[in-house]
């Protein structure tokens, strides 16, 4: 493995880890946001969180939450870790994990 994508892989997994514990700490608890994927782009200037909601009628206003809490987020990120350069960072309904789970489901029909 190169040292870039294994550097790239720790920071994806440090901010996976970040992210779940801030989401967890500063939402309201209406619905259950899981960071399920992290990509690290640009050299490590650009990040998307991926997550999924539960329920599913909540997911705008939880992904609504989340692009709002940006910069704090950020600061969270700054006051517990050490990665020299923050990335910018967004965040996403992860599509593919919805799609695999309703698969799941229909499998489970038969």
């Amino acid at each position: 493995m190169p040292v870039d994508a294994h550097k790239d892989e720790r920071l994806q997994d440090m901010i996976r880890e970040l992210a779940a514990r801030f989401l967890q700490a500063e939402s309201n608890r209406t619905s259950l946001i899981t960071v399920t994927n992290v990509t690290v782009f640009d050299k490590g200037k650009q990040a998307t969180i991926y997550i999924t909601v539960m329920p599913e009628d909540k997911e705008a206003m939880a992904l609504d939450f989340a692009k709002r809490m940006r910069a704090e987020f950020r600061q969270y990120v700054l006051s517990h870790s050490k990665i020299g350069r923050i990335p910018f960072f967004n965040f996403a309904l992860d599509l593919g994990e919805k799609t695999r789970q309703k698969l799941d489901v229909l499998s489970n029909l038969k």
